[in-house]
Order: C-alpha cells, then structure tokens, then sequence
C-alpha cells in the first residue's frame, strides 16, 4: 500500500509519503483553465457594460456559452447532460468565473444547484424533462424559489400555499429575491401543502415552469450590485401544477431545501473569493505604478500590510472552500464546514474590496475603475445563501451538539 492515494479530489493524502497532496487532478484542473480563459476573454470584457445597460442579452449570450463549455450542469450525471464533475472542480469553476462577471457567475451557480436537485430527488421523468435544457442552454436558467417577505432566514415562516384540485396543485402568493426569475425555463418552488402540521414539517417543492398559467415575474429589484442578473419577486395567482410536478416527497420540502443550501454555499463563497482577488489583483498591479513622495506607495508600509493581509485571509477561505467540497465529494457530513467556508470567504472578499478600493485612493470611487464594481457585486455574498449570522449560528449549533 505504500505510495497509494487516499480518497479522492484536491485533498489526496499519499500513504507512506507523510505529505499531503494540495494539487488539483487533471480533470479539475483542466476545468478551472477553462473557466479562467472563458472569464479572460468573453466575461470581464462585457462585464462593465452588462453591469451600466443591464442589458440582458449580454447575459444570455455568455449563459449560453458557458452551457456549450459544460458550466451548466457540472455535477450532473452525462446520462442527463451533465458533465459530471465533482464539487471541487466547480468550487474553482466558481472561483474563475467570479474574478470577472458576479452577474454571470450567480447566474451559473443558481441554475446549478436547481439541476442538481432535480437529480438528487427528482422522479426519472422529471430529471429526464427538465435537466437536459437546464445543462443544454435550451432553458436560460433555472431559479430556486424559496424566499418569501416573511421568510428569509427563517423558510420555515413561509405563507405560499399549494391545495390539491383533483390531479394539480394551485400555488398562491408570492416569492422575493428570485435570481433569474424574468428568464428562468424552470422554477423549483416551495409552498405550505399542510397548514395543520409542525412549523417547517408541511411544506413541498414544486416544478413550475413559467407557462403555466398563474405564474408571473414581479418587478425586477433595483440593487447596490450585480446589476446584469435579474433579481425578481414572482407572483404565483392560482398557478396551476400537474400532481406529477411535486419534487420529493409530500412535506418535506423544507428538509430538502436546507440539505442541498449547504452546497449552494460553496458556490456563493467560490465566488466571493474570485471577485475579492480580482479587487486585489487589480488594486495590487495598480498600487505598485502609483507614485506619491517621489516612489511607488507599495513601498508603505501601509499599503504592504493590506496587500499581505488580504491575499492571506482569500487564501484561507481559499482552502476552507475546497476542504468543504473535499467532503462533499466523499459523500460525508459538510454542511458546517459549507458554512465556515461561505462565512470566512464572503466576509474576508468583502474585505478586500473595500481595501482595494482604498488602495486607488480617489480613483477607487469612480466608474473608471472596476474596484467600485467590485465592491458593489461582493456585498451581497454575506446576504444570500445564508447570512453570515445564520452561518454563525448553523457553525455554532454543529459544535455544540458535540460539548459532552
């Protein structure tokens, strides 16, 4: 057994070397250079302008690209027309993409996670009618429409409802916050199908494409950042579901929501952690051309100590995303250290596109320049998926469930 590799992924431990492998298989590696020569030459030049004209098409056209390159359905199966790559390889998918277009990015992220769970509990006819065109491109995107005014951090508060009429369910009332809710081929939605149950314990998801009738985007929500993704309230007026489009089993939506916000997670802080070394990236090549005093003002202190800390702390997260994939990947328990990863990278990106920012000085404030791009796309990352106060309290409560 000497000089065999344990496990599988970015973390591969070589039996007998007494050394622990950090670099990425072929396959993972040929997927993160992809997605960095994608972002370089389609994504960040377009991002600017998709960012002022909000100009949809720009998007749509860089969804169908990607959709094309296979970064549409990453974790799906090939049998459903996936690429069927691992959760890391879509950590630093994310992470790439990231460094050049939020707007995309979320967009790319989102309809991966409604695609994989389709696959992870959706019936074969469901997996076979609605994957295909979420990984082919044939559908935009997909939107997972979970967040309601009264329920944010807490889904298990949410007032939709879905009563049975003979073979369908009518949905009533109204989500908020929906990624993708103008153009999305296929909507997971969930509702209230049992009032007389315990909090959280009658709620199910639902398939809901966009034709059927009842079903309507609400205004598109004007927003500090990531202005090229459409961010939509969707408005469900006796929308009328075929019985066959219930995702899951009856009232346990809410079980399935949370189990699969965990690997949404790691997505989001990929994410993060590309926009924040971008800003770095960025700010860093530009820091060290600016002359003040009669030298370059990398040559302060100052300027060192944000340059170190920065690439220091997105380094960390860096790692603590891809342990959390790591484990996704070996089928073992990660929603803790999903959240820890979200928490660490949103918060330390966030941080650095405000130093970035700083670092150009005047300049950082104006629309010249991508680092006020920067810092308006990465604010929200501490926002959804979890706050990163829920992501306390999910770290926090994992711990304490194991103080004897």
């Amino acid at each position: 057994m000497a000089g065999a590799e344990v496990g599988q992924g970015i973390l591969r431990i070589p039996v007998g070397k007494g050394e622990m492998n950090f670099d990425p298989t072929q396959e993972q590696k040929f997927i993160q250079e992809t997605a960095a020569k994608f972002a370089e030459r389609e994504l960040a030049p377009a991002a600017a302008e998709l960012d002022r004209t909000k100009n949809r098409e720009i998007l749509k056209n860089n969804l169908r690209k990607l959709a094309e390159l296979g970064f549409m359905g990453l974790g799906v199966d090939p049998e459903y027309g996936g690429t069927g790559a691992d959760a890391v390889s879509f950590s630093l998918a994310m992470t790439e993409l990231g460094r050049a277009c939020a707007s995309t990015t979320v967009t790319v992220s989102v309809t991966n996670m409604v695609a994989e769970v389709i696959q992870s509990i959706g019936t074969e006819e469901q997996k076979r009618k609605y994957i295909p065109p979420l990984c082919s491109g044939e559908y935009v995107a997909g939107s997972f429409a979970l967040t309601e005014s009264c329920a944010g951090s807490d889904p298990s508060a949410m007032r939709v409802t879905a009563s049975r009429d003979g073979d369908s369910w009518v949905l009533d009332g109204s989500k908020i916050f929906i990624t993708s809710g103008e153009y999305a081929g296929v909507f997971i939605v969930w509702a209230v199908t049992d009032k007389t149950a315990a909090r959280g314990k009658g709620i199910s998801a639902f398939l809901v494409e966009p034709s059927f009738p009842g079903v309507s985007p609400g205004k598109d929500e004007r927003k500090m950042g990531q202005h090229g993704s459409s961010t939509n309230e969707l408005i469900l007026d006796g929308c009328r579901v075929p019985g066959e489009n219930l995702l899951g089993n009856l009232n346990e939506g809410l079980r399935i929501a949370v189990s699969e916000l965990a690997g949404g997670r790691i997505g989001i802080g990929s994410m993060a952690l590309g926009i924040g070394l971008a800003a770095m990236d960025f700010a860093t090549a530009y820091a060290s051309k600016r002359v003040q005093f009669g030298e370059p003002i990398t040559n302060r202190q100052a300027i060192q100590w944000m340059i170190a800390d920065n690439y220091t702390r997105l380094e960390a997260a860096r790692l603590l995303l891809l342990q959390a994939a790591f484990l996704k990947d070996n089928k073992r328990k990660y929603a803790r250290e999903a959240s820890m990863a979200k928490l660490f990278a949103t918060e330390s990106a966030n941080g650095a596109c405000y130093d970035a920012l700083q670092m150009l000085g005047g300049y950082g404030y104006t629309a010249d320049f991508p680092a006020e791009r920067f810092a308006r796309d990465v604010r929200v990352t501490t926002l959804y998926e979890g706050t990163s106060e829920i992501q306390r309290l999910i770290i926090a409560r994992e711990i304490l469930q194991n103080v004897k």
